[in-house]
Protein backbone atom coordinates (compact mmCIF):
# COMPACT_ATOMS: atom_id res chain seq x y z
CA UNK A 1 0.00 0.00 0.00
CA UNK A 2 1.59 3.15 -1.00
CA UNK A 3 1.91 6.05 0.90
CA UNK A 4 -0.27 8.93 0.66
CA UNK A 5 2.67 11.02 -0.10
CA UNK A 6 2.80 9.22 -3.45
CA UNK A 7 -0.28 11.07 -4.76
CA UNK A 8 0.32 13.87 -6.59
CA UNK A 9 -2.47 16.19 -6.49
CA UNK A 10 -3.63 19.58 -8.28
CA UNK A 11 -6.80 21.73 -6.49
CA UNK A 12 -8.38 24.28 -9.19
CA UNK A 13 -10.73 26.12 -7.79
CA UNK A 14 -11.70 29.76 -8.88
CA UNK A 15 -12.52 30.23 -4.33
CA UNK A 16 -9.99 31.25 -3.08
CA UNK A 17 -11.79 29.50 0.18
CA UNK A 18 -12.46 26.47 -1.42
CA UNK A 19 -8.85 25.54 -2.90
CA UNK A 20 -7.29 26.74 1.00
CA UNK A 21 -10.01 24.02 2.58
CA UNK A 22 -9.13 21.13 -0.13
CA UNK A 23 -5.42 21.33 0.56
CA UNK A 24 -5.73 21.95 4.70
CA UNK A 25 -7.81 18.01 4.54
CA UNK A 26 -5.67 16.85 1.92
CA UNK A 27 -2.55 17.90 3.45
CA UNK A 28 -3.37 17.18 7.37
CA UNK A 29 -3.75 13.14 5.50
CA UNK A 30 -0.59 13.25 4.25
CA UNK A 31 -1.29 13.84 0.46
CA UNK A 32 1.31 15.82 -2.11
CA UNK A 33 -0.49 18.99 -2.97
CA UNK A 34 1.34 19.68 -5.84
CA UNK A 35 -0.24 22.63 -6.89
CA UNK A 36 -3.72 25.04 -6.60
CA UNK A 37 -5.15 26.67 -9.94
CA UNK A 38 -7.76 29.64 -10.11
CA UNK A 39 -8.30 28.64 -13.28
CA UNK A 40 -8.22 26.51 -16.46
CA UNK A 41 -5.13 28.05 -18.12
CA UNK A 42 -3.25 28.20 -14.55
CA UNK A 43 -4.07 24.77 -13.81
CA UNK A 44 -2.73 23.53 -17.23
CA UNK A 45 0.19 25.30 -16.85
CA UNK A 46 0.70 23.31 -13.98
CA UNK A 47 0.15 20.36 -14.87
CA UNK A 48 2.98 20.80 -17.71
CA UNK A 49 5.37 21.60 -15.19
CA UNK A 50 4.04 18.59 -12.73
CA UNK A 51 2.44 15.38 -13.25
CA UNK A 52 -0.52 14.69 -11.00
CA UNK A 53 -2.51 11.33 -10.54
CA UNK A 54 -5.37 13.82 -9.70
CA UNK A 55 -6.88 17.02 -10.28
CA UNK A 56 -10.12 18.11 -8.03
CA UNK A 57 -12.16 20.45 -10.31
CA UNK A 58 -14.56 23.24 -9.85
CA UNK A 59 -17.29 23.07 -12.75
CA UNK A 60 -18.55 26.74 -12.50
CA UNK A 61 -15.05 28.80 -12.85
CA UNK A 62 -14.30 32.10 -15.34
CA UNK A 63 -13.56 31.40 -18.50
CA UNK A 64 -13.29 28.39 -18.97
CA UNK A 65 -15.32 25.64 -17.01
CA UNK A 66 -14.49 22.59 -14.86
CA UNK A 67 -16.30 20.42 -17.43
CA UNK A 68 -13.97 21.89 -20.50
CA UNK A 69 -11.30 21.50 -18.30
CA UNK A 70 -11.56 17.85 -17.56
CA UNK A 71 -12.44 17.14 -21.28
CA UNK A 72 -8.55 18.78 -21.66
CA UNK A 73 -7.36 16.96 -18.96
CA UNK A 74 -8.93 13.58 -20.64
CA UNK A 75 -7.49 13.99 -23.92
CA UNK A 76 -3.82 14.83 -22.96
CA UNK A 77 -3.46 13.83 -19.49
CA UNK A 78 -4.77 10.57 -20.14
CA UNK A 79 -3.20 8.86 -16.66
CA UNK A 80 -4.76 11.15 -14.60
CA UNK A 81 -8.11 11.28 -12.60
CA UNK A 82 -10.47 14.24 -12.52
CA UNK A 83 -13.10 14.59 -9.08
CA UNK A 84 -15.57 17.60 -10.42
CA UNK A 85 -16.83 19.35 -7.41
CA UNK A 86 -19.74 21.76 -7.47
CA UNK A 87 -22.03 23.67 -5.46
CA UNK A 88 -24.49 22.95 -8.44
CA UNK A 89 -26.29 19.70 -7.69
CA UNK A 90 -28.35 19.46 -11.12
CA UNK A 91 -28.59 15.81 -12.81
CA UNK A 92 -27.17 17.08 -16.33
CA UNK A 93 -24.33 18.61 -14.83
CA UNK A 94 -23.31 15.38 -13.14
CA UNK A 95 -23.83 13.25 -16.00
CA UNK A 96 -21.50 16.26 -17.78
CA UNK A 97 -18.84 15.83 -15.87
CA UNK A 98 -19.00 11.82 -15.60
CA UNK A 99 -19.06 11.87 -19.36
CA UNK A 100 -16.18 14.37 -19.82
CA UNK A 101 -13.94 12.10 -17.98
CA UNK A 102 -14.89 12.62 -14.59
CA UNK A 103 -14.15 9.94 -11.94
CA UNK A 104 -16.25 11.19 -9.78
CA UNK A 105 -19.12 14.53 -8.86
CA UNK A 106 -18.78 15.64 -5.29
CA UNK A 107 -21.42 18.39 -4.12
CA UNK A 108 -20.29 21.49 -1.62
CA UNK A 109 -20.84 21.51 0.77
CA UNK A 110 -19.20 18.32 1.63
CA UNK A 111 -17.89 16.93 4.96
CA UNK A 112 -14.40 15.74 5.12
CA UNK A 113 -14.91 12.02 5.25
CA UNK A 114 -17.02 11.67 2.05
CA UNK A 115 -14.35 13.49 0.27
CA UNK A 116 -11.50 12.10 1.37
CA UNK A 117 -13.58 8.43 0.74
CA UNK A 118 -13.50 9.59 -2.67
CA UNK A 119 -10.06 10.93 -3.30
CA UNK A 120 -9.01 7.21 -1.63
CA UNK A 121 -11.06 5.50 -4.19
CA UNK A 122 -10.16 7.27 -7.34
CA UNK A 123 -7.05 7.16 -6.23
CA UNK A 124 -6.67 3.21 -5.87
CA UNK A 125 -6.64 2.81 -9.14
CA UNK A 126 -2.62 4.34 -9.10
CA UNK A 127 -1.71 1.48 -6.47
CA UNK A 128 0.02 -0.84 -9.08
CA UNK A 129 2.38 2.61 -9.80
CA UNK A 130 4.24 2.43 -6.41
CA UNK A 131 3.52 -1.65 -5.98
CA UNK A 132 7.10 -1.93 -7.69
Amino acid sequence: MPSNANFRILIVDDSDFSRTNITKMLDDEGYNVIGEAANAKDAITVLRDRKAHLAIIDVVMPEVSGIELTEYIHENFDDMAVIMISSLGQENIIIDSIAAGASDYIQKPFNKRDFLTSVAKVLSRFEEEFSE
